[in-house]
């Protein structure tokens, strides 16, 4: 009996289902169907063909589920890194402008340059990412007014005293 064309029915029909999916549900048994097609080419034993698809196609699975995962992981972190620009944080590293300095924002550490010098414990905004260092400037902060103690006023009164002088009248 012919089985390739049988396993080149079920490769394009899986094929058919992965395209429709978002998830990658059946691109592992798509990959083991054309390794169970090959083997169909050499033996007629269909219990060995479809044992080779079953068996491929799980393993191709377990082995490489943890790679996808890490994958679709890291474009959750970029997702995530847009929210950072904005966000105001405290400097815990001088940064300076040819030194690399170290920010706290929103918890985390991040390696920072700024185009001016800015001391610790000053608050600062994110501006941009550049790599994996955080482009922040630095907040203006409004000094405190300083409130005048109130001192007692020595106040000097001068009294006005007008002299009358007492002019006759000739």
């Amino acid at each position: 009996m012919v089985y390739w064309a049988m396993w080149l029915v079920i490769v394009v029909l899986l094929a058919i289902i992965e395209a429709s999916t978002v998830n990658l549900v059946s691109i592992w048994f798509v990959i083991s169907g054309l390794i169970a097609m090959i083997v169909s080419l050499f033996t007629d034993i269909f219990y060995i063909q479809f044992g080779v698809f079953v068996l491929v196609g799980i393993l191709l699975l377990l082995l490489t589920k943890p790679f996808i995962k890490k994958m679709l992981k890291e474009k959750e972190i970029k997702l995530n890194l847009e929210r950072i620009i904005g966000m105001e944080g405290v400097v815990t590293e001088e940064i300076s402008k040819n030194k690399i300095g170290e920010v706290k924002v929103d918890g985390k550490l991040w390696s920072a340059v700024s185009s001016v010098k800015i001391p610790v414990d000053s608050i600062v905004k994110a501006t941009s990412i550049e790599g994996v260092k955080l482009v922040v400037e630095k907040v203006k902060e409004e000094k405190p007014k300083k409130v005048a103690s109130p001192k007692k006023k020595k106040t000097t009164s001068k009294k006005t005293t007008t002299k009358k002088t007492n002019v006759k009248k000739a």
